[in-house]
């Protein structure tokens, strides 16, 4: 729920889980908000027509993940959610192959920036997101227990709506693996 909170109100069609840990942690989300679940798999795994998208994972391994040609619509408002945000090339060529089919991960930002942690108000146990600059209507996004300051994590966030449980005091222990 406290991931799930910044995307309140957002119109959301379907959630999206990558391959492996990003089931897990979608199917939850999707069932929390209601909404399918379209699951986003390393290459070879599916027995039906689909669109591949290379990358290079974390570990610098050179891989290639797939999805259904069948399963986005255009316009198909798709929230994107893995275990863990490292290097971005996992959930970059995720969104490479949501849009390629016409769906919408999320608006352009342009200089918009949401914090991507969560904070508790002590006095009255509400979470809440502090806003750097006016919101601006962002339909869906990108969800993760974990997105590092990585190259291709500032990526991520400077384009799309995104949400983590990171608090930014241990932000630096986890982008060090610590």
């Amino acid at each position: 729920a406290d991931l799930l909170q910044p995307f309140q109100g957002d119109a959301i069609d379907m959630v999206a889980g990558i391959d492996a840990m990003g089931f897990i942690l979608g199917a939850a989300a999707a069932a929390t908000l209601q909404k399918g679940f379209l699951a986003i798999r390393k290459a070879g795994h599916l027995c039906v027509q689909t669109v591949a998208q290379p990358y290079t994972d974390y570990s610098g391994r050179e891989k290639v993940m797939e999805v259904r040609t069948d399963a986005i619509s255009p316009g198909l408002r798709i929230l994107l959610v893995d275990q863990w945000v490292e290097t971005g090339g996992t959930m970059r060529a995720a969104i490479e192959l949501v849009e390629r089919l016409g769906g919408v991960v999320a608006g352009r930002r342009g200089h918009l920036r949401m914090h991507p942690w969560v904070q508790r108000d002590h006095h009255s146990h509400r979470l809440w997101w502090p806003v750097l600059s006016p919101p601006v209507c962002v339909p869906t996004g990108v969800a993760a227990i974990c997105m590092e300051n990585s190259e291709g994590g500032k990526w991520i966030r400077e384009r799309y709506k995104c949400s983590h449980c990171v608090p930014p005091r241990l932000q630096p222990c986890f982008d060090q693996h610590q």
